[in-house]
């Protein structure tokens, strides 16, 4: 209501309230242990219903002019997988009649329809991905992304006290953070950005709009952020993986995983003369029925496909952050009283494979040795 009434058009995207959607997902399991993922996405649409509906209601209380859409009223378009789709395109025209007859426009996040007239969501965290799509497709002066805390920060602070807020990431570095575990932005979401130019606020709800000037808290993702090629900007974790391991790199392993809809985070595969082999790290977030996959995994190709559980990551983020081996040396020594099961990078960022219960150890160890002992930067 106060960016209403200092003259802004506004467009709210809300996700479900607290831990909605974590009940209904456990309403689901109480009735079929393998939910059917159409019907599965046809109810975890409504937690983010609720939310626009009451918002709306909240609004009109306050004298407001409010109207909700669900996603599909919105013109979100996906494609046709269901639990995990994908936007394709946004038709924001009913969108863009409310905003000229003044109303605040409020759309339930984290879904859409395919183009088989089928309600899908969009995995988690996807409320993002439908805000920055929407501001593309709206053209939008900004797009903020507002949550409880004012900005990035450099490491989760419940598990390093000294984590500093990051006033500027690029939308390369935002997204390595967000694939590597850091719950920030929707990597998704940064994808959208960064192809349409969108800058994005992430910032705390009570701070006040972004306006005319930079923000003075807060993080900005934008195109590019100003500091030294090779700097670790933020250190990233994830504790519920695990690692498949083959003997044999023949498609009938890929064509297996397409159909259980499997997605690995990374893939090494190496191959000689007279052997070859796939190591594969897996999300159990990206897994909808691990247990059937599983089963089918040991039917379709025993003993030739190995799953090691327990597996961690820890992440060093930072654009250029592999120009040398200097930051792959200094993240490696930091985490040598540890046991490292595997390596890998990126043009943004270094991970190391340790077990799980290593993992808070292995970021407060890698925080210290790339940003608490960094000098700051000279203005």
């Amino acid at each position: 209501m106060r960016t209403r009434d200092l003259g802004h058009q506004v467009v709210v995207v809300v996700s479900a309230m607290g831990d909605t959607t974590d009940h209904l997902l456990e309403l689901a399991k109480n009735v079929s242990a393998n939910p059917e993922r159409r019907e599965l996405d046809l109810l975890l649409s409504v937690g983010e219903r609720i939310s626009m509906a009451l918002l709306s209601m909240a609004i009109r209380d306050l004298g407001g002019s409010a109207i909700s859409f669900t996603g599909s009223q919105a013109g979100i378009i996906t494609n046709d997988r269901h639990i995990d789709a994908r936007i394709i395109e946004v038709r924001p025209f009913r969108v863009q009649d409310e905003l000229a007859r003044g109303n605040i426009v409020i759309i339930a996040g984290y879904q859409g329809v395919s183009y088989r007239k089928e309600v899908t969501t969009l995995g988690r965290g996807g409320s993002d991905t439908t805000a920055v799509a929407m501001a593309a497709a709206l053209d939008a002066e900004w797009c903020e992304i507002c949550s409880d805390v004012d900005g990035v920060y450099s490491a989760d602070p419940r598990v390093v006290p000294a984590a500093k807020r990051i006033p500027t990431l690029s939308h390369e570095e935002t997204q390595e953070l967000a694939e590597a575990g850091a719950k920030v932005l929707n990597a998704q979401a940064v994808e959208f950005a960064k192809e349409r130019g969108i800058a994005i606020y992430a910032r705390a709800t009570a701070q006040p709009p972004p306006g005319d000037s930079e923000l003075t808290d807060g993080t900005i993702v934008r195109k590019f952020a100003s500091r030294p090629p090779g700097t670790v900007v933020g250190i990233a974790s994830e504790k519920d993986l695990f690692l498949l391991l083959a003997d044999d790199c023949s498609d009938e392993l890929f064509e297996f995983l397409d159909d259980q809809k499997v997605c690995g985070k990374q893939l090494h595969l190496t191959s000689t003369v007279d052997h070859c082999s796939i190591a594969m790290v897996i999300s159990r977030e990206n897994l909808h029925d691990e247990a059937r996959v599983r089963t089918r995994l040991a039917e379709k190709l025993g003993a030739s496909v190995r799953l090691i559980d327990g597996i961690g990551a820890v992440s060093a983020i930072g654009a250029g952050i592999n120009t040398s081996y200097h930051n792959l040396r200094a993240g490696s020594a930091a985490l040598a009283s540890l046991q490292v099961l595997g390596v890998s990078t990126s043009s943004f960022r270094i991970t190391w494979l340790i077990p799980a219960d290593s993992v808070d150890t292995a970021v407060r160890a890698l925080h210290q040795a790339f940003i608490e002992a960094m000098p700051h930067p000279v203005p």
